[in-house]
């Protein structure tokens, strides 16, 4: 009997940590899921209007913001992972469950194991996301954008509009016939720093070359303004060919750093990052390696707030609020600290400060008593021999 009560009772916590981390993860899944959803939805709206100008697919839209996904999760996963971890550890006490466990003996470490490891799980995933996943979905994004932009648009010129191209190129077409000719051409070409040109044709067809748009026009002129000397050059032409796609010195400018790797940022390309936004690169790549940090951070946050403190029968509202303030605080202080170490890199030991400091302050707090001894052990009561009779 004794052997049998003993293996029972080492059965009973994992039964019950594999209790509690099946509630994290499936509330911790529906969470992020549809906190995800709702940004995705409210972020796509930005690509409607591009999707309904050049004439897109539901499937093209649908992969285009897809890609954004990864970095939607990485940003939203360590908050949900705290309100996780608080309300279904709060649903818990005002079920009395956690009131019961401790009355079987289990220390402040054993319940908090369940949160825990549900933290461990979000500071995985979010590393996974940040390093690799969310960089390469994110430049894929750029590259689709860019493509829809600069040349799918090329072959979705609207009769009687003036579609801009990009940002240094408009093209006007007055019509166009079914076998893809054009009529009455107009572009406005900026891409030159050092001049303005303006293309005038009265016919045009559109090619590929080395999988690039391109058009081809007839019988036009070609007007080009000297920006620094004002002088107008004059040049007819009875065939002319045009590239429709941004120039290479656009692509790299607008070359965002969440795309890049780590060792991008880290490790620059003069060429491309200019020697002004190389700390904000740095500062990036710091922020990649510590922001999966902050959900175990909040999560012991959340642990504190629930499993510290006496419990009270009506309810406490007020130490939930705190938590939440604590964590909204936390997130205002990293924004304050990467805008500042962007400009002073000797302030990038505080971006591990503020991930890291909580989670320590919070374990101290939770778990001090039991790791010096001090806490007391409940002891198990005995019927009295009055009560045996």
């Amino acid at each position: 009997m004794a052997s049998s009560s003993g293996t029972s009772g080492r059965q009973i916590l994992p039964l019950l940590d594999r209790y509690i981390l099946r509630q994290l993860l499936i509330a911790l899944l529906a969470l992020t899921g549809g906190a995800t959803a709702l940004i995705w939805l409210t972020q796509s709206l930005h690509f409607v209007s591009m999707v309904v100008q050049h004439g897109l697919s539901l499937r093209v839209f649908i992969q285009l913001t897809s890609l954004m996904l990864p970095t939607f999760i990485a940003v939203i996963l360590p908050i949900t992972t705290f309100l996780v971890v608080l309300f279904t550890y709060q649903r818990m006490v005002g079920d009395r469950e956690l009131t019961v466990m401790r009355a079987a003996g289990r220390s402040p470490l054993e319940l908090a194991r369940p949160g825990l490891l549900c933290a461990f799980f979000s500071v995985a995933l979010c590393y996974t996301l940040t390093l690799w996943l969310a960089p390469v979905s994110y430049h894929a994004f750029h590259r689709y954008e860019f493509q829809i932009r600069n040349r799918m648009a090329a072959f979705l010129l609207q009769d009687g509009v003036f579609t801009s191209l990009s940002g240094d190129m408009t093209v006007y077409v007055r019509g166009r016939t079914s076998d893809g000719q054009l009529h009455g051409v107009l572009v406005e070409d900026d891409r030159n720093l050092d001049s303005h040109t303006t293309i005038l044709a009265e016919r045009g067809t559109m090619v590929v070359v080395n999988d690039q748009p391109r058009v081809v026009l007839y019988d036009g002129s070609r007007e080009e303004i000297d920006r620094h000397t004002g002088r107008l050059n004059v040049l007819t032409f009875g065939r002319n060919t045009i590239d429709l796609t941004s120039g290479r010195r656009n692509s790299h400018e607008d070359r965002d750093p969440d795309e890049m790797s780590l060792h991008e940022l880290f490790h620059p390309d003069p060429h491309e990052v200019s020697e002004r936004d190389r700390g904000k690169n740095i500062v990036v790549g710091w922020r990649r390696l510590t922001s999966p940090l902050t959900a175990l951070s909040f999560a012991m946050i959340g642990l504190v707030t629930v499993l510290r403190g006496a419990f009270s029968r009506h309810g406490n509202i007020t130490r939930p609020l705190t938590a939440i303030l604590t964590v909204v605080g936390l997130l205002a202080l990293s924004l304050m600290l990467q805008n500042l170490a962007g400009r002073h890199l000797a302030l990038v030991p505080l971006i591990w400060l503020e991930a890291l400091l909580p989670a320590v302050v919070c374990a101290v707090l939770l778990f001090l008593e039991q790791w010096t001894g001090s806490v007391k052990q409940p002891v198990p009561l005995t019927p009295s021999p009055e009560a045996s009779r």
